[in-house]
């Protein structure tokens, strides 16, 4: 039976104020059942642990996305940077590039990093790796990238938006797993703000000889040979299976690098943490972090994305 290689794709933390954003791809190699299966609805059993992240996870209950990303990268790993480690598109150096050496544990510092699911839910998700396997999905790979607030700041001072950053990291994940599948991909990600029209925005893809398939509000579609098709659909993390479970993955890494930003200012306070949106928790985070700021030197540029209110 023929297989083809799709791709989901989608991004966690562009609106907040605190935090990185991270932008998580999906890789599945289909059959033609698979195919057929990722346009209808998922088993009960299933979609009860793989639907849209803002319906069946929540800030601060991560379990879900740690319980996928260890099954699909490191079932064996002891912590979460174990899991980061296979996980993140960038290494070690090239993230922490930007940082003040004294500033970057704020970021990057993995004491009193646990694991959170437990062992039943990774026995469950397990079974459901196994269960899409048999309905011709097979899921094969999956990486994030991570933009610290620094470079995002960076890139708006230089007249990038956040908007452009998402799309360039998607377009940087897209190019990753299309090389891990040896074939052309449908990839299918999130629309990025409003962008109709992507050709103008395109960073690692704008060298690129390919075709505008289509360009509606909904749904936006490219073509570029060699590389297979590339679709940016509105609300596809309700949508698209592959897009949920990316959106699940990246919500469970933006809440770890959010938590060791927290621990880096709260001196072991258990009691407070902050998801780093614009909610009353996360603002007054943001006041009252400000002498430790100034007592570890953490410029306000590493900390607090330009424009947000803090």
């Amino acid at each position: 039976m023929p297989t083809a290689f799709r791709i989901g794709a989608d991004e966690n933390g562009l609106g907040a104020q605190l935090g990185p954003l991270v932008v998580t791809a999906v890789l599945a190699r289909v059959s033609t059942n698979g195919q057929r299966a990722l346009t209808r609805r998922l088993p009960r059993g299933i979609a009860k642990d793989l639907d849209d992240s803002k319906r069946i996870v929540a800030h601060n209950n991560i379990a879900l996305g740690e319980a996928w990303a260890r099954a699909l990268v490191a079932p064996k790993a002891e912590s979460p940077h174990d899991v980061l480690e296979r996980l993140l598109l960038e290494d070690a150096a090239q993230l922490q590039r930007p940082c003040p050496k004294h500033v970057a544990p704020q970021c990057w510092a993995t004491t009193g990093e646990a694991f959170e699911a437990p062992s039943e839910l990774q026995a469950r998700v397990k079974q459901h790796v196994i269960a899409l396997r048999a309905r011709g999905i097979e899921l094969c790979g999956v990486r994030s990238s991570v933009t610290c607030t620094r470079l995002l700041n960076d890139a708006k001072a230089d007249g990038t938006s956040r908007f452009s950053v998402d799309l360039h990291a998607m377009e940087r994940l897209v190019l990753a797993l299309r090389e891990q599948a040896g074939a052309e991909v449908h990839a299918v990600c999130g629309k990025v703000g409003g962008i109709g029209e992507y050709s103008r925005y395109f960073g690692p893809l704008s060298h690129r000889l390919h075709a505008v398939v289509r360009e509606e509000r909904p749904h936006s579609a490219y073509r570029f040979p060699g590389l297979g098709e590339l679709h940016f659909v509105q609300d596809a993390d309700s949508k698209d299976p592959l897009v949920m479970l990316a959106s699940l993955v990246g919500k469970w890494v933006r809440e770890v690098l959010m938590a060791r930003i927290v621990r880096f200012h709260a001196a072991g306070d258990d009691a407070v943490h902050a998801s780093g949106y614009n909610d009353p928790v996360s603002k007054r985070f943001v006041q009252s972090t400000r002498l430790s700021r100034q007592t570890k030197r953490v410029p306000d540029t590493c900390f607090v994305r330009v424009g947000a209110d803090g």
